[in-house]
């Protein structure tokens, strides 16, 4: 992906050695594109660990822990601490450089925790982090792009960038797991130095240097803005779901009985006798876990390439209304398939949709808010929906809901929030679309509302 050509009027353009100009859009992008390699780097490594060895009865408890340990933070932090952060010079700029810095470290830890149950609240630290940097992220990114791409397409570019980083991460780690199951972690520790030197290079820039006005707030407080937002948290909610039910669901089987001693062997032989299960339930093949990771990368990288695509031709509401199709429909396939094919399907749809939805719904922001501060306003609603996230990871941790009455569940779900949608958005989707667009990227207009005869 290539973020050297696209032009930039805000902070200023620095001239490499090499003669190109490197814009500050283009910094963020190579810090996005290691960050998130680095990030693919710990998930082969935990695959690999005790994180995906132990009963996973016996691991639930400390999952869901942690997780409400991850919602604290969005729940709490966000609304007090953001608005002053976005104030700082520089403030967004430093979260960044933490977030990395600070998995970095945990990565480190991890390299010599690998097979020990302290690596459980080092790995949730570590998502914290994450989550914390996307939050971050999209603050910094309205004030560094400043084109006539706009900022769909750029947030399109980091998440095409940020599916292939994460496809090429976790290749990396799957052949530094020949060499150990730390060596991955280690790679990681790595990559997440040379992303702290592409975050140094990052500008120093103020998101919102006053308070949100009050044409601000009501401009967010729009129907289609607030509908769309909604459904946007189920979206995401749903990715956490789907997250940590296959999760769940490929960690492995149940431990069997002891072998060790006379008397213990003897019941274990009395037991099988009984045809009872004393040897335990053997796990999911590794390579099943790989291919729904792959799975996931695909999702992502088709959903940013085609929410500017679809941009063109439909609705913001229109596409996210697709969105949600889609994720029922595949939520409906994958609840009557068998094997690893419905998690591969599941994992692809969830990311897809939710993925593309994303897309649409800044864009809304965009035309439905025009005078708002976007960096303020996409951090806050970043916020709710990684807190959203977390919810729904947490709902899969703690119930144990069998693979495929999950995938029932969300088709449910889903069909409910498909209809809830349709019905709410139904007035901001009156609008006459243009055929001929007067913009140099080619894209079509802002949409005006059609003016409906009072005699009609």
């Amino acid at each position: 992906m290539d973020f050297v050509d696209e032009p930039s009027s805000g902070p200023k353009e620095q001239k490499t050695p090499s003669g190109l100009w490197l814009t500050p859009f283009a910094r963020l992008g190579r810090t996005h594109a290691f960050g998130t390699m680095s990030d693919a780097m710990i998930a082969v490594a935990l695959a690999g660990s005790v994180f995906f060895s132990v009963d996973p009865s016996a691991a639930r408890w400390r999952v869901a822990l942690y997780l409400v340990l991850t919602i604290a933070p969005f729940a709490v932090v966000t609304p007090l601490i953001g608005p002053l952060i976005d104030r700082i010079p520089g403030g967004r700029r430093r979260m960044i450089l933490f977030t990395i810095i600070g998995r970095g470290v945990l990565a480190w830890l991890m390299t010599r925790h690998i097979d020990s149950l302290f690596l459980f609240p080092e790995a949730f630290g570590f998502l914290i982090l994450g989550k914390s940097y996307s939050v971050a992220k999209s603050a910094v990114l309205p004030e560094l792009v400043r084109s006539d791409l706009g900022l769909v397409e750029s947030n399109a570019k980091l998440s095409i960038v940020g599916a292939l980083s994460s496809m090429t991460g976790a290749a990396i780690g799957g052949l530094a797991l020949l060499g150990g199951d730390a060596w991955p972690a280690w790679a990681a520790v790595f990559g997440f130095g040379l992303t702290t030197l592409y975050a140094l290079q990052m500008p120093k820039i103020v998101v919102a240097k006053k308070p949100a006005s009050v044409n601000e707030i009501t401009e967010l407080r729009t129907e289609s803005i607030v509908y769309t937002a909604g459904t946007m948290a189920f979206l995401r909610a749903a990715v956490g779901f789907v997250t940590f039910l296959l999760a769940f669901e490929f960690r492995g089987g149940e431990e069997g009985l002891s072998l060790s001693g006379i008397g213990e062997a003897a019941g274990v032989a009395t037991g099988h006798l009984r045809d009872q299960n004393v040897f335990g339930t053997p796990g999911a093949p590794a390579w099943h876990f790989g291919v729904v990771m792959i799975a996931a990368g695909l999702g992502m990288l088709i959903g940013a390439n085609l929410a500017p695509r679809f941009r063109k031709r439909f609705l913001e509401e229109q596409i996210i209304f697709f969105s949600l199709l889609l994720l029922f429909t595949g939520a409906i396939i994958a609840s009557f398939a068998r094997g690893v094919l419905a998690a591969v399907l599941i994992s692809f749809v969830t990311t897809v949709s939710g993925g593309t939805a994303k897309l649409a719904f800044d864009s809304l922001v965009q035309r439905d808010a025009p005078d708002a501060n976007h960096g303020r306003f996409f951090a806050k609603f970043e916020g709710r929906f990684q807190m959203s996230w977390a919810i729904g990871a947490l709902i899969a941790a703690l119930a144990p809901i069998p693979v495929y009455g999950g995938y029932a569940g969300l088709a449910s779900l889903s069909v409910v929030a498909l209809l809830w949608y349709h019905i709410a958005t139904q007035e901001s989707r009156r609008r006459a679309t243009p055929t001929k667009s007067d913009r140099s990227d080619g894209q079509l207009p802002i949409w005006e509302r059609e003016k409906i005869d009072p005699d009609d």
